[in-house]
């Protein structure tokens, strides 16, 4: 899948959990949902190219939820 299919879901995603007001729940359930219901390889590629991914108009939830993505890899 290329990357800006990627960005809009991510956005697509985002945009649900953007009215919350406690930012960090929003973060957390986005990325939540990216793990659950993304396959692996779509994750990966998200993660690897994130820098493009918001040139590309990844918004600033779904970026933080993609970096809590990683976080966890590596935690």
């Amino acid at each position: 899948m290329d990357l800006a299919s990627l960005v809009k879901m991510a956005n697509q995603i985002g945009g649900y959990f953007e009215i919350y007001p406690d930012k960090e729940y929003a973060t957390q359930e986005v990325s939540s949902h990216i793990k659950r219901s993304w396959d692996p390889r779509m994750r990966d590629t998200i993660q690897q190219r994130l820098a493009e991914a918001e040139a590309l108009g990844l918004t600033p939830l779904a970026a933080a939820a993609i970096r809590r993505l990683g976080e966890r890899a590596t935690a």
